[in-house]
């Protein structure tokens, strides 16, 4: 199991989280030209997002994405794209490109067909993301018991992007959301899971310890990914 990083405060906690995806983002266009950032949404990664926007990169060489998304447009307040534009895409950052992972289509497996087509454009690769975790254990939309989740989850695929049901009987999700797969996590450069409080890091140890078949943190670790967990007590 990867070291779990103690940070005293929250400040010091987003401050680390936004350096190391600078520096990984930076090493990128260094070697390549380009770099590609995916992001979480909710309310955890906004401190870090604010940041990481100022970081000293050429933003005009990233490209900016999402590791998942409701099947909503970015008039919804429910949209992961409209919080990673507010708290990211500003000042200069806002010169990075921007590809959603939500599409207006017939069905949301059209819509991830799109979205994996754009981001296959790009070389089929993540330098670095910001990972959250539910209480449930989810990463992404990796939603435990989900019909995707076995896709989601399996290592021999290519990087890509699956539609994922709406919950059935009160299980999540409640939206119809997108999703990366593990492929895309396990190839990145980096990936920073960033917790905060005591109950996430009860859930994240218990969690690492699943079977990687059915728990997307065991799976994570059982394939390689380049994983580094920071965490605070501060929530």
């Amino acid at each position: 199991m990867p070291e779990i990083e103690t940070f005293p405060d929250a400040e010091a906690w987003a401050a680390a989280c936004a350096l190391r995806l600078a520096d990984t983002l930076a090493a990128a266009l260094a070697e390549t030209g380009k770099a590609v950032f995916a992001g979480s949404g909710g309310s955890t990664p906004a401190p870090i997002y604010a940041r990481l926007a100022l970081a000293p990169l050429d933003w005009s060489k990233v490209v900016v994405t999402l590791v998942d998304e409701r099947y909503v447009p970015e008039t919804s307040s429910d949209s992961n794209a409209a919080l990673l534009k507010r708290a990211l895409l500003t000042g200069r950052a806002a010169a990075a490109r921007f590809i959603p992972l939500y599409s207006s289509q017939v069905t949301i497996d059209r819509a991830a067909a799109v979205a994996a087509h754009a981001l296959a454009a790009e070389g089929g690769r993540i330098d670095a993301a910001l990972l959250g975790m539910g209480e449930d254990g989810h990463i992404c939309s990796m939603f435990p018991q989900n019909p995707a989740l076995k896709s989601l989850l399996s290592p021999a695929l290519r990087p890509t992007v699956f539609g994922v049901a709406a919950g059935r009987d009160g299980m999540p999700p409640s939206l119809e959301r997108l999703s990366i797969n593990i492929p895309y996590l396990t190839g990145a450069r980096r990936l920073v899971l960033a917790l905060s409080g005591a109950k996430k890091r009860d859930v994240f140890e218990r969690e690492a310890a699943g079977d990687p078949n059915t728990h997307p943190i065991a799976a994570l670790i059982a394939h390689g990914a380049p994983l580094e967990v920071l965490w605070t007590e501060a929530a």
